[in-house]
């Protein structure tokens, strides 16, 4: 193993243990080094690191930013094991990233959407009283649409009307009390879900006419 592959398993090991997740980090450093390799590089540049920064086609400017910063952190930790190491400078590829401005549904918009997704066909009916739950759910709660489609019963309290975010952003966990009329709801999806699925293969609160759990991802959700 040659010294800078040694030393981004002991640079990764380190800020892992300090709580860091890493998985994307590792791939892409790996990436990088790997490049260096195919460089035949014995230490990091300047040079080099942009060059791998912007190898990426048809990305953003900001995808470029965010491989430079990378390979600028690991960087400035080896340099001080080896001081023929260059640190790319602050500045380089700089991008300043703007986020898009939020498009903010009308109280008529959101009743149209309810409506129209609780149309939805399927053979038992559960397709549409389960998208216009989860939509209205979100609606009222603020929650994101990965927290409400990773509930599990055991996450739902239809008694006190209390919602248990166990995997949110960050990791965190965080309750949720509900209103009465969407505490009301929610009993009627469950009571619905029941009836068609009684053997789910899934403990997902929201569930899809086979028994699984909706998928959080939006891009998936067809209403074909």
């Amino acid at each position: 193993m040659n010294p800078i592959q040694q030393g981004l398993q002991e640079y990764l090991a380190l800020r892992q243990s300090l709580g860091y997740q890493l998985r994307r980090v590792r791939c892409e450093l790996g990436n990088f080094v790997r490049f260096l390799e195919a460089e035949g590089a014995a230490h990091i540049t300047t040079d080099l690191a942009v060059r791998w920064a912007t190898q990426a086609e048809g990305v953003q400017p900001a995808t470029w930013s965010w491989r430079l910063g990378m390979a600028r952190r690991f960087a400035a930790w080896l340099s001080t094991l080896d001081p023929q190491t260059e640190v790319p400078p602050p500045g380089l590829l700089p991008y300043c990233y703007r986020r898009r401005r939020p498009y903010i549904y009308t109280v008529e918009q959101i009743e149209r959407l309810v409506q129209t997704a609780a149309g939805l066909p399927s053979p038992r009916g559960l397709r549409g009283h389960t998208y216009s739950t989860v939509f209205g759910l979100l609606a009222v709660s603020g929650m994101r649409v990965s927290e409400a489609l990773l509930l599990d019963r055991g996450d739902v309290n239809l008694v006190e009307g209390v919602l248990f975010l166990r995997r949110t952003k960050f990791g965190k966990s965080r309750l949720i009390y509900v209103h009465p009329s969407t505490q009301t709801a929610l009993s009627a999806y469950a009571a619905a879900r029941d009836r068609v699925l009684p053997h789910p293969k899934s403990e997902a609160f929201f569930l899809l006419e086979r028994g699984t759990r909706v998928t959080h991802s939006m891009a998936d959700w067809t209403f074909a």
